[in-house]
């Protein structure tokens, strides 16, 4: 059986989608395929996002931004979005899910803590969803 994809969608790709994206693939490994895009992606990942996830153990430091397509929407099984707006397509089939979340853009490492716990909740709560054993 294939594993249900899920992909995490932010202006940027540079924060809230990628801290998302380690906790669900340290979370549930390969029993779900893991993306991550951004409508506008940054030239790279936010430093106090890196920082905050290496506190925890989740190194997210070798990502990249990504630039979100309608291919990679309309091939997922749910999309979380975090504050993309409306330039996410939206497809039939496609389960979507919007994650109202503050944007760690600027911000501090003490900032983006609660923002990091905030995400790890929600990712606990949709492998819960999900029924991933």
């Amino acid at each position: 059986m294939t594993p249900p994809s899920v992909l995490f969608v932010c202006v940027h790709n540079a924060g809230r989608s990628q801290m998302a994206a380690g906790f669900l693939s340290h979370l549930a490994g390969d029993r779900i395929e893991v993306r991550s895009a951004g409508s506008a992606p940054a030239a790279t990942i936010n430093s106090a996002a890196v920082e905050a996830m290496a506190e925890i153990g989740i190194d997210i430091s070798g990502q990249s931004p990504n630039i979100l397509t309608p291919d990679t929407v309309e091939s997922s099984d749910v999309v979380i979005t975090m504050g993309c707006g409306d330039t996410c397509p939206v497809f039939p089939g496609v389960r979507y899910r919007d994650w109202a979340l503050d944007d760690p853009a600027g911000k501090g490492v003490d900032a983006v803590r609660p923002i990091r716990d905030e995400i790890k909740a929600r990712v606990e709560a949709l492998i819960t969803e999900l029924a991933i054993p």
